[in-house]
C-alpha cells in the first residue's frame, strides 16, 4: 500500500508552534515512528506553505497512491481550489487536523475539503494521520 501525506502551511512548525494547540512533538518525530509502526506501507510526505504547489501534488498523486492524508491546515478554510482538486481525482482522501476546528473559531468550522474527501478526523492531536492510515487499512481488507 502507498499513502501520501500531504501537510498545508505552518505544520512545518509541529512542536514548535502554538504548543498547548498543536503540541510539542515534531512531525518528523511523529512521522518515524508512523513508518515503523506500518513498515509495509509506503509513505510518501510532502509540505508545503504554499497553495498552488499542495494543488499539483494533489493532482500527480492521482492513481499513484492507494490513498492521500491531507491536512490542509489553514487553506481548509479558504481554498476552493483544493476542494477542487480532490473532487478531480479518483484516489481517495481522508482530512485531518490535529486540533478540533469545531472548538475553535467559527471561520475553522467551514470546510473546503469534506464535502470531497473520504473522511474526515479532527482533534485527536498528531495522532490523527494514524487513524487515517488505519481508515485506508479497513477499506483495504473490506470484502
Amino acid at each position: 500500500m502507498k499513502i501520501a501525506i500531504i501537510n498545508g502551511p505552518n505544520l512545518n512548525l509541529l512542536g514548535k508552534r502554538e504548543s498547548s494547540i498543536y503540541g510539542v512533538q515534531t512531525f518528523e518525530d511523529y512521522f518515524d515512528l508512523l513508518q515503523k509502526t506500518y513498515s509495509t506501507i509506503h509513505f510518501n510526505v510532502f509540505q508545503s506553505n504554499i497553495e498552488g504547489e499542495l494543488i499539483n501534488y494533489i493532482q500527480q498523486s492521482d492513481a499513484v497512491f492507494d490513498g492521500i492524508i491531507l491536512n490542509a491546515a489553514a487553506y481548509t478554510h479558504t481554498s476552493v481550489g483544493l476542494g477542487d482538486a480532490i473532487r478531480a481525482i479518483d484516489t481517495s482522501v481522508v482530512e485531518v487536523h490535529i486540533s478540533n476546528t469545531l472548538a475553535r473559531e467559527d471561520f475553522r468550522h467551514k470546510s473546503y475539503i469534506t464535502p470531497h474527501a473520504k473522511g474526515l478526523i479532527v482533534g485527536f492531536g498528531i495522532d490523527v494521520y494514524r487513524l487515517a492510515v488505519e481508515s485506508f487499512l479497513l477499506e483495504s481488507h473490506s470484502p
